[in-house]
């Protein structure tokens, strides 16, 4: 059964600051819209410089008190944030479709279930967060290494997993005992206040957590620049991701930025694992993915018959439609920036001799024009815009390969280093492919999208995907640092 799209209403949001709910300081507001349906749900907050100053304050002051506390009982706080997240599954799935235009059955319900993880796993993790004692060089003495909170972690982050990636960081850097602040992107603040709804049901201390919505160059660069910030952690696109690194100048900083795969298909690769793989990667949120299947990379002795099989199961498999319909598997793009980026890079292709084996344009008829159509490229010249940009969209373009080291060179070629995924019946080949493109993650024989939140994730050092990890534990040491005790 569908759920119906009709009459949405339209609330007026506040942010949260200090342990309470209150709107921006000037009285602006700015209006929020679904992608799916075109209609107002709302408005919220258009915070400003002075509301982000005063959501730091509010962070300055909790530190020492929640630092104070034990990682157990800051872990019993995330907890209770997880299960009021469960209590609120139906209506933070259906506000995630609204407002960021993901399928209801298929993918919101998925990125709830998700984020229970994430505040469950950083509860856990904080209770293991500790130190070790090593060897004095002097006799009698004895040395500790403690974990401390670096204090105040600004948190700024994307509207393409509005839940799951500000909850990457924002429930670890509570974990190891910081304050946050959070920004969310714009275009998914309505998300963001329904997440901030479940931390504000569990009750933790005023000015522990605190969120403040308005544009990014605004209440981001405070969030960043602030000298009362003690540690910066970004998750969105590499031009955003430099102006932050620059606000944050000398701070501690977790950047996860863009990507641009690739995904490698061998002459060898099991064809039906590989289409398999690559229509999760290239059409699961739309591809609005950082390790979406941004480019394909095929063998060509199997060039042909990949594009052939690709093109057969994204027609029966991939469904854009009503995100709110069972049937459908793909919704809209969530912005026009999006939208027309897809343009310009299927364009670019088609001029440069692609052809369009499927899609290819914007569907008509929908109550937004940002239905844009699943597309498969064929004959994509490596040097094309699809192929050496990030499109983040619903793009599958293929590129002819002659052999591994093209495949590896084309990969090290792009300034990203994020992720990169191969399929091949041969492990030595995989291997070698891993051990020679830099990139922070490789599948072999996975789809890109594939990834474990326990595991250590970010981009290679030196290219434009980041720096730092998220993931599990790994991102609680980001958000500490160890003292040196020495006991005479």
């Amino acid at each position: 059964m569908s759920e119906s799209t009709t009459s949405v209403e339209s609330h007026d949001y506040q942010m949260f600051v200090d342990g309470r709910w209150q709107a921006a300081a000037a009285g602006a507001t700015a209006q929020a819209w679904s992608p799916a349906t075109g209609e107002v749900i709302g408005t919220v907050p258009d915070g400003d410089r002075d509301d982000a100053r005063t959501a730091i304050a509010a962070a300055r002051r909790a530190a020492p008190v929640w630092e104070r506390l034990s990682a157990f009982d800051r872990a019993t706080m995330l907890h209770r944030v997880a299960d009021v997240i469960e209590s609120r599954r139906d209506h933070l799935a259906r506000t995630l479709t609204l407002d960021q235009g993901k399928p209801l059955r298929t993918e919101a319900y998925d990125e709830v279930a998700e984020l229970v993880l994430y505040w469950r796993m950083a509860a856990e993790d904080g209770k293991r967060l500790g130190g070790f004692l090593p060897n004095s060089a002097s006799t009698g003495k004895r040395a500790l290494l403690v974990r401390r909170p670096l204090g105040v972690v600004g948190v700024i982050s994307p509207w393409n997993w509005p839940y799951t990636m500000p909850s990457e960081l924002v429930a670890p850097a509570l974990g190891a005992g910081n304050t946050v602040v959070w920004t969310p992107a714009p275009s998914t603040s309505v998300c963001a206040v329904a997440l901030a709804e479940c931390v504000a049901e569990a009750d933790l201390p005023a000015g522990v957590f605190n969120l403040v919505t308005g544009p990014g160059p605004v209440v981001g660069d405070e969030i960043a620049r602030s000298a009362d910030t003690d540690a910066v952690a970004f998750i969105g696109s590499t031009a955003t991701g430099r102006l932050v690194a620059a606000a944050a100048a000398g701070k501690p900083a977790v950047l996860e930025m863009g990507g641009n795969g690739p995904i490698v298909v061998m002459d060898d690769a099991d064809l039906d694992r590989a289409v398999e793989g690559v229509v999760g990667a290239c059409f699961l949120c739309a591809g609005q993915s950082c390790t979406a299947g941004e480019r394909l990379l095929v063998h060509e002795r199997v060039r042909e018959e990949f594009t052939d099989r690709l093109a057969a199961a994204v027609q029966a498999q991939v469904h854009l439609g009503d995100p709110f319909d069972d049937a459908t598997t793909m919704g809209p793009l969530n912005n026009a920036g999006v939208a027309v980026k897809m343009d310009e890079h299927v364009a670019d292709a088609i001029d440069r001799g692609a052809t369009v084996v499927t899609g290819g344009a914007r569907e008509a008829g929908r109550p937004t024009d940002l239905y844009w159509e699943p597309t498969v490229l064929s004959g994509v010249p490596a040097d094309a815009v699809a192929a050496t940009e990030e499109t983040f969209g619903p793009i599958a373009p293929v590129v002819s390969i002659s052999s591994l080291d093209e495949a590896i060179a084309l990969t090290n070629a792009s300034p990203y280093g994020l992720l990169a995924g191969i399929y091949t019946r041969d492990l030595a080949t995989g291997m070698a492919f891993a051990d020679a493109v830099r990139t922070g993650w490789v599948n072999i024989n996975e789809s890109s999208n594939y990834w474990e939140s326990h595991l250590p994730f970010g981009g290679r050092s030196g290219t434009d995907s980041g720096r730092g990890r998220v993931g599990g534990a790994h991102v609680l040491e980001a958000f500490s640092e160890l003292q040196t005790v020495i006991i005479g």
